[in-house]
Parts: C-alpha cells; structure tokens; sequence
C-alpha cells in the first residue's frame, strides 16, 4: 500500500512539475480575417501587450479576407506550436474544420470579436446587439421618421444580424406605424466601404436621393455609404450611423457627416482575449474565467461560454471621452472643424 502511495504521490509532483512547464511560455496564435482594417491595430497591440505582460509568445497570420486562407493560417498557427488560437473569423461555417482540429488536440480557441458557434470554443466580444440599438437610437433621434437605408454587415459574420436585430428592435414601432420606411437593405460583403458605398448608390437612385438617414453597422461601411452621400451633395444632412471609434470616423462625427460612433475599446478586448486565451492554454477551465457567462443567441442557438463588454455611444457631444481616454488625438479628432462648433475641439 505504502508503494502505492509513493507512486501516486510522484505520479501528483510530475503532473504538477508538467502543468507549471505549460504555463510558461506559452504561445497565442492569433489568426487575423482582414488585418488591413485600421481597428485590428489597435487590438493587436493590445493583445501583444497583455502577452509580453504574462511572458507569452504571439504568433500572427492574416487571412487577407479569404476564408480559405484563413483556414490554412489556423493549421499554420497550430503547426508553429500554438498552445492557444484567438480567431477574428471571416466566415466561422467556412473555418469550422480548423477549429475542430484545434478543440480535438486540446488546444483551446477564442472566438475574437465575432462568434465562432462551437461548443469546444470560448466567445469575447461586445453586446452587439446593444450596439446596434445604440446605432438606431441616435440617427432616430436626428431623424424620428422618413426614409431609412440600412447597410448590414457581411453576411458571412452573425455580428451583422445581431446588430440589425439591435436596431430594429429600436425602430420597430416606428416602423410598424409607417413613420419610419426600411427603403434599402443590404448585406455589404467582407465589411468593405466600397462595397457598402455601392450598395448606397444603388439605393440613392432607386429612391430618387429621398433618403432620410442611414443606420450602418460599422464605420467602414459607414466610410462608404458617406462617399456615395457625399457625391450627391446630401453629406452631413443625413444622419449616418457606425461603430468601432475608427479615427477616420471620429472626426467625420466632429464634422458632421457621421452622427455616431459606437466605440467598443478595442485595448480592452484585446487584453481581455489575450488573458483569456493564456489562462486556458496554462489549464483553467472556460467556467474559471472571470465575468464569464454562458451565451445561446447565434443562428444555431449552441450554448457557448462567453464575456461581453459594454459599448458605448460616441456623438458630437461626448467625443471628449475618446480624447480624454487616449484613444484619439484631439488634432486627429478635430481636424478640420471650425472653431467653435464643437465643445470638445474649442
């Protein structure tokens, strides 16, 4: 019996000897879907940071908006000795083999941003239906009926519904009872702002440019539904909505050609991410993370382990908040705009 023990008791230190060796360092691949986007910047420096922070190695791949290349990046990252993968996904049905490959040999995946709907895989991001109620919410306050143009997302990423579903819950008496008119709804494919900016046009000639305001999803296809405002002189007389607190964005709000930026603090995500990729890499658990809570709502209502942030609603009137949080420069917020028209540029 006492040989039992001995042996247990040396079977317990080797296993603990083993788990201190993984939790040093470890390495997060991260596998980028369009890493050109000015925002993953700010995420990837963010998630560096975090990693150097708790002595882990960051390996990176860009999938250039292929999701075909982003499933070989994912099997390259796990090939270059990834203990952890954080995945911002082009298309999550398209990459589903890769990420099965990875939750198969134990090794842990973070869905960034944008849910990756597998039970084996860890879901951040934040309350994207929260954003898009916020995005509704302030072009109705500018604009409380008429003609309305929605430019979704990419079909290919289930944020771009949660967002619309955000913002017709917003609009839905309004539209129910004939105040408000959907006049052109479309999808903008891979989120590029020319395609958004084409899908603008098409909807300014069907309508006769009666167009009385635009609820996009983010601000590239805001970028984009602005250029084709613009092109018909309408830039800035029709209330145009966003997210992600681009810098571009930002100042098209200080402006006026964009009322709001729903600004989701890209350093806190990626900090978060990193941490939560590290912590399951080194063995915890996804029900040891903090703040973590379980999340049914994708198309194929799989129960995922999740953390959401909160956004928050950039306007005119509160763009001193990104400013005063370092997040933008005042002269890169404030360029161009006339002396005294917006309190946070006097």
């Amino acid at each position: 019996m006492k040989s039992v023990l001995k042996l247990m008791a040396g079977a317990a230190i080797i296993a603990s000897m083993h788990s201190a060796a993984i939790a040093k360092d470890l390495v997060v691949g991260v596998s980028w879907s369009n890493f050109q986007e000015e925002r993953w910047k700010t995420d990837e420096a963010a998630i560096k940071a975090a990693l150097e922070a708790s002595g882990d190695k960051y390996i990176s791949a860009d999938a250039q908006s292929s999701a075909a290349k982003q499933l070989t990046d994912i099997e390259s990252l796990i090939a270059q000795g990834a203990n952890a993968l954080v995945v911002l996904a082009q298309d999550s049905d398209a990459i589903a083999p890769a990420i099965e490959k990875a939750t198969a040999e134990g090794i842990p995946v973070v869905g960034y941003d944008r849910l990756i709907e597998n039970p084996a895989a860890f879901y951040i991001t934040f309350d994207n239906k929260e954003v898009g109620r916020m995005q509704a919410r302030e072009v109705f306050k500018v604009k409380p009926e008429g003609n309305f143009v929605f430019i979704k997302g990419s079909s290919s990423d289930p944020n771009a519904d949660f967002l619309f579903a955000g913002q017709m819950e917003v609009l839905k008496e309004a539209v129910d009872g004939g105040k408000v008119k959907n006049v052109g709804e479309a999808y903008t494919d891979g989120w590029k702002p020319e395609n958004a900016q084409k899908n603008m046009e098409q909807f300014l000639t069907a309508n006769d440019n009666k167009v009385d305001a635009v609820v996009a999803s983010n601000d590239g296809t805001a970028g984009g539904a602005i250029a084709a405002l613009s092109a018909q002189g309408l830039a800035g007389s029709v209330p145009v909505s966003g997210q992600d607190g681009d810098f571009a964005a930002l100042n098209r709000v200080a402006l006026g050609t964009q009322t709001v930026s729903v600004w989701k603090d890209a350093r806190e995500l990626g900090k978060k991410a990193a941490e939560i990729a590290s912590a399951l890499a080194a063995g915890k658990t996804m029900d040891e993370i903090e703040g973590v809570q379980t999340f049914n709502g994708g198309p194929k209502g799989v129960a995922m382990k999740s953390v959401f942030l909160a956004p928050l609603a950039i306007t005119k009137d509160n763009l001193n908040v990104v400013i005063d949080a370092g997040w933008i420069s005042k002269d890169a917020a404030c360029q161009g705009v006339a002396a005294g028209t917006i309190a946070a540029c006097n």
